[in-house]
């Protein structure tokens, strides 16, 4: 989850792609400003045969960079260490201040299955590049989500917990401590930790508000996300159960993620989301339901920013949802994206390009 400044797709690269198999490795990097850096590390991926990028977001405000590209698992998981080496040598995080939770220089390294490859398999290759990196390049590393060695490294929140700076803490601590890589070393100082993991394809998307609180960006993402919000009492204490645990009242949304956060590139206040399964929370539910919010706390969404992609099959649903309501009588795919987008407003920050971001 990042706020885009600017979207820069790869026309470069049209090279044939083995589609018999295809991996999509959507790699998060702890650089948005310099365009130099972030250059680097996409030509690094297109240096490898086999692997097409399809898309760099790059978001000044969060300091942070979204890459999306696809291949085969071979060529993938190659492209994608030797991006990770790149990074490591071209981000120092002692020097990086941004909105967006990090640990790393490269902060996360999701394999994604997308064709003739399961879930199971791209958890096994998350794990083996997770060891090489370490291995290699020095870089401490956690596997998560279905690459995950314990429990305690599944969810990613729970990984990048006191962040970068945390880093040396989490070493001495035996359950959040990096599955490869246990002491703070120079390496580790200068790039931080990088949380490799398996997992299916997720929608990121910020929706802007007309505010600029923080505090009211953060009410609204805690009361829609899955996990929702602790309780508390008239006080503002927070309630425990009878074994001390922080009692949370469960969220409206199933299925996503969220934060609230200020951008100061928008001066504006975003509820930045990941929806990890679109058949529980499709996005125009996501986005209807944070509008409702919103609204309950005194302020409006202005628009909706998708980072990186977006299957079509969900944008076709949203604009059906939204002809439903507004009693068009519309069936062409096309037209029916286009409502999507208009009725999200999703050009809110800049245009939407329809042909670059969504997956036909």
């Amino acid at each position: 989850m990042i706020s885009n400044s600017q979207q820069t797709t790869d026309n470069r690269q049209r090279a044939r792609i083995d589609c018999s198999q295809l991996i999509e490795c959507v790699p998060n990097f702890s650089e948005g400003r310099n365009v130099e850096t972030i250059n680097a590390i996409a030509d690094t991926i297109r240096s490898v045969d086999g692997v097409r990028v399809l898309h760099v977001d790059r978001g000044e405000a969060a300091n942070r960079t979204v890459i999306t590209f696809v291949g085969t698992a071979d060529a993938v998981v190659e492209a994608a260490f030797r991006m990770v080496r790149c990074a490591a040598e071209r981000i120092d995080m002692r020097q990086h201040q941004g909105e967006h939770p990090r640990i790393g220089a490269t902060d996360v390294l999701p394999l994604v299955p997308i064709k003739n490859i399961s879930l199971e398999e791209c958890a096994a290759l998350a794990r083996a590049l997770a060891e090489r990196i370490y291995r290699e390049l020095g870089i401490p590393t956690y596997c998560y989500e279905a690459a995950a060695f314990r429990p305690e490294h599944v969810n990613l929140a729970d990984c990048r917990r006191g962040e970068y700076e945390g880093l040396p803490d989490k070493m001495l601590d035996p359950v959040m401590r990096p599955d490869f890589g246990h002491e703070y070393t120079a390496q580790a100082t200068r790039s931080g930790a990088t949380v490799v993991g398996a997992r299916n394809f997720l929608i990121a998307v910020n929706f802007n508000l007309n505010t600029a609180s923080r505090e009211v960006a953060a009410a609204i993402a805690a009361r829609v996300r899955a996990s929702g919000e602790v309780c508390r009492d008239a006080e503002g204490n927070v309630v425990r159960d009878e074994e001390g645990r922080a009692v949370r009242r469960p969220g409206l949304l199933r299925g996503c993620k969220a934060i609230g956060w200020y951008i100061e590139e928008y001066g504006c206040a975003q509820v930045s989301m990941n929806i990890n399964d679109v058949h529980l929370c499709p996005i125009h539910t996501a986005y209807e339901t944070v509008c409702r919010m919103a609204r309950e706390l005194g302020a409006e969404v202005t628009g909706t920013e998708l980072i990186g992609l977006i299957p079509e099959d969900c944008m076709i649903a949203a604009g059906r949802h939204f002809a439903e309501k507004q009693g068009h009588a519309l069936q062409e795919a096309d037209a029916l994206i286009g409502l999507a987008v208009e009725a999200m407003c999703m050009d809110d920050l800049c245009p939407f390009d329809v042909s670059q971001r969504v997956l036909r």
